[in-house]
């Protein structure tokens, strides 16, 4: 019989976790279908691929990475551990709990170069239509190769969105801010802090965004730093320098105007305004149509569209776990498609998904949200065999790093946590955070070997 196809969209950590359970499988000597990755960018890694490109890329489509210089993983690296990859054995020595981009990025590769998957993505390929066949029962992609200018089609019998939903900005308007005379930008655009050193800066918005971008410009020199939420602020202990205010009415020239009756000019904006669920690709009756929460509607198990399951969307959650998260949708979605998981009647999944949605209705706390998830993951951990970690600690880390963060917005980086997939106590880095200016893999990794004057090149041959 004919092989299965199967397409994913995105070669970033959800695409490279199906395409790495998928490899699982096969050294278990198991038969897996044939896997066709599409990336529309030149390298895997997704958002964690940085680009200093703003707009437009290379080939002209739409910039996906919202990535920044100096960026630092603002959670622990713990929460977020592959339980088949660990930290230690990528790096052979323990490292610090929060490494910046690089660091990050190096190892997300470690575990995909180990495993050998390069050859199933096509880069520079970006997805411009699907259509599924009633009579074929096929998925019709249409597809650009953009290095080459070629149009062509292929036809798959599982189709997996990987796309991410961090990429296409939600931009507000607000009356007068077309008069504002400074730089007036998304998060998505945002490539580092360098441009705001000595200026007062205002960020729109209260999420993770808003509060990283904000404490980044602080501690790379901006005179100030001006927060304005819609409903509640984030609260935690800013320092002086950093304030936060209601929201933002309208722009009087470099003069911003607030709810509570205050105002202040300016020199530059940045809309931490969160981002939309975006599938040009997608017809009506396949979109995924959800802003950002726990737990879209929809997806049985997060996972499967409802209406027709051989179309499967994977990180479409709101997260506070991330690269296990995705491993364990993964593993589920593999087993689906490999016939080794069979799904209940339409009825009984959405049961299932309403019983979910109704649950997330119900929560107040950030803890509830950790708990809420954390419950998701069990769930999907008990569909497959990913390989198990202790979920129910990382919980516990997720907490204490939210109380942290309360505690000091600006060291809460300092502190450390141990693995639960190895055991290992992280080291404390060899530089206070607020100190530390620079987030090269070399410096993070060989501070002592760079200080005596080690050769780039040696350094690169080491790492």
């Amino acid at each position: 019989m004919k092989k299965k196809r199967v397409g994913i969209i995105g070669a970033g950590p959800s695409g490279l976790a199906q395409l790495r359970a998928f490899e699982a499988a096969k050294n278990e000597g198991l038969e897996v279908p044939e896997v066709v990755c599409f990336e529309k960018q030149s390298n895997w890694g997704g958002m964690w691929n940085y680009s200093w490109r703003t707009g437009v890329g290379k080939y002209g489509e739409p910039t996906h990475g919202s990535m920044y210089k100096y960026l630092w993983s603002n959670g622990p690296k713990e929460c977020l551990e592959f339980s088949d990859y660990s930290f230690d054995e990528h790096f052979k020595k323990p490292i610090s709990s929060y490494p910046p981009r690089p660091v990050l990025f190096d190892y997300i590769q470690g575990r995909i170069k180990k495993n050998n998957v390069r050859d199933y993505i096509s880069f520079d390929t970006t997805v411009r239509w699907v259509n599924y066949n009633e009579e074929t029962k096929k998925f019709e992609v249409v597809l650009d190769n953009l290095k080459i200018d070629k149009t062509y089609s292929e036809e798959f019998d599982y189709l997996v969105v990987a796309s991410g939903h961090f990429s296409t900005p939600n931009m507000p308007y607000f009356k007068g801010i077309e008069q504002f005379p400074g730089q007036v930008m998304h998060a998505h655009d945002f490539r580092g802090a360098d441009p705001y050193k000595d200026q007062d800066l205002l960020i729109i918005g209260s999420s993770y965004s808003a509060e990283d971008i904000g404490v980044q410009c602080y501690k790379h020199g901006a005179k100030s730093v001006t927060l304005s939420y819609r409903s509640n602020p984030i609260g935690v202990n800013w320092p002086d320098g950093i304030t936060e205010v209601p929201l933002l009415k309208y722009f009087e020239g470099d003069t911003a105007y607030f709810k509570d009756g205050t105002s202040r000019r300016f020199d530059a904006v940045v809309m931490c305004t969160g981002y939309q669920h975006k599938f040009p690709f997608l017809p009506d009756e396949l979109r995924l149509k959800t802003k950002n929460n726990l737990y879209p509607d929809h997806l049985y198990k997060g996972v499967f569209f409802n209406d027709l399951p051989n179309l499967i969307y994977l990180g479409m959650q709101d997260q506070y776990y991330t690269f296990n998260m995705f491993d364990a949708q993964a593993w589920v979605a593999r087993d689906f498609i490999m016939n080794q998981y069979q799904l209940p009647k339409k009825a009984e999944r959405r049961i299932d998904i309403d019983k979910w949605l109704d649950a997330n209705e119900k929560l107040e706390t950030s803890f509830d949200h950790v708990d809420f998830q954390t419950a998701y993951i069990k769930d999907l951990l008990a569909l497959s065999d990913y390989p198990d970690f202790n979920v129910d600690q990382v919980a516990v880390m997720f907490k204490e790093w939210l109380k942290d963060k309360d505690e000091n917005i600006l060291t809460y980086r300092d502190k450390t946590f141990q693995s639960v997939v190895t055991g290992t106590k992280a080291e404390t880095h060899h530089t206070e955070w607020m100190d530390e200016l620079d987030d090269s893999k070399e410096r993070y990794l060989y501070q002592e070997e760079c200080e005596d004057g080690v050769s780039e090149a040696h350094e690169k041959e080491r790492v």
